[in-house]
């Protein structure tokens, strides 16, 4: 009975700190930003978009790309996997000799 006491002691205190953590971040929130003179006006800096796009159209379907975030799985240059295949005996006959 002792855990249980114990437990939703815990549980019950955890939520509090949560609800106060929060309150205090809506309350620091409600602020209004303060622009200097001559300094970023705050709302054309936030809808600055990627304008002149190296990749072009091709990262539309790809946002992670589109961020940086995860490479692009477009290729610019031309895979012959033929080739690669031939490339890969040659190699594996030239390490058996």
């Amino acid at each position: 009975m002792q855990r249980i006491y114990v437990g939703l002691t815990g549980l019950a205190v955890v939520t509090v700190l949560i609800v106060l953590a929060s309150a205090v971040v809506a309350w620091r929130s409600n602020d209004v930003a303060v622009s200097a003179i001559g300094g970023a006006n705050t709302s054309v800096v936030a809808n600055i978009t990627g304008v002149g796009n190296t990749l072009g159209e091709k990262t539309k379907d790809e946002p992670l790309a589109e961020l940086g975030a995860a490479p692009s799985t477009t290729s610019t240059e031309k895979v012959d996997a033929a080739e690669i295949a031939r490339q890969q005996q040659q190699q594996a006959q030239q390490r058996t000799q």
